[in-house]
């Protein structure tokens, strides 16, 4: 499969030209960029595809009223490009993108909610620590049920920052010379204690994994650069808004 980065110039691409079918269509399928989430399916003509990559928004054909649309024009809820690419054969299309609401007409976060078990939302977690956030959030709100996790979030923030400090130093312990499953084991129970943070928070991982993406060919000492003018930005009541913290580079 071959990529590019849509918001490149477009006339020095590598991408092949998608192989049309005698309908000149090809099938386009939409990725969540940050969840992996496969969030719908549909078409694309030439002209589709040729406006998806120049304006940075996913535009599809559509067959049954036989006439082009933008995904969103409606309700807002756009598809944003972050990748494409074209499959082996060149007869289908892969999309990765930031969906700006539900994706689905029926108001759900994807089109595929339809499973042996019953409909659900149609975004199954693609990654361990979605699945991970998914199961702290229901032991948080099974009332009933006792749980390491349910005795940490009632115990509150300062048993959590307590549990990531010691969870932080037997990483550290261990990181420089430790067996390598001690160092897996260690990695794993930081994780785990942070995970549980976020979640008593209500802040989603998505947001870290967005966070994460933004870096990307982003030099750390530029990003700290970027993060240390945000921080000594005047605020409205003549604070600059520092603390003395340092946040660390970016990717």
């Amino acid at each position: 499969m071959t990529a590019i980065d849509p918001a490149a110039d477009n006339n020095h691409m590598p991408l092949p030209e998608p192989a049309w079918d005698d309908r000149g269509l090809v099938a386009a399928v939409v990725q969540d960029a940050d969840t992996g989430v496969v969030l719908m399916l549909a078409w694309m003509n030439a002209e589709a595809w040729q406006l998806t990559r120049t304006s940075g928004e996913v535009h599809f054909y559509s067959r049954s009223r036989g006439a082009l649309w933008k995904k969103g024009e409606t309700s807002g809820n756009v598809l944003r490009v972050v990748e494409l690419r074209v499959d082996c054969d060149d007869d289908a299309i892969l999309v990765k993108a930031r969906p700006a609401g539900p994706t689905c007409h029926t108001g759900r976060t994807a089109c595929f909610f339809h499973t042996e078990s019953g409909d659900d939302d149609g975004a199954p977690s693609a990654h361990v620590v979605d699945k991970l956030e998914q199961v702290l959030h229901a032991r948080r709100d099974a009332s009933a049920e006792k749980s390491y996790t349910r005795s940490l979030l009632a115990a509150g923030m300062p048993k959590i920052l307590a549990k990531i400090a010691e969870e932080h130093g037997e990483l550290a312990a261990e990181l420089p010379e430790g067996a390598r499953d001690k160092v897996v084991h260690e990695t794993a129970d930081l994780l785990f204690h942070m995970m549980v943070g976020l979640v008593a928070r209500d802040i989603p991982v998505a947001e870290v994994w967005r966070e994460l993406g933004r870096r990307f060919g982003t030099s750390g000492h530029v990003e700290k650069a970027a993060r240390a003018r945000r921080a000594t930005r005047p605020l409205p009541d003549g604070s600059d808004g520092t603390d003395g913290s340092d946040g660390g580079p970016g990717a």
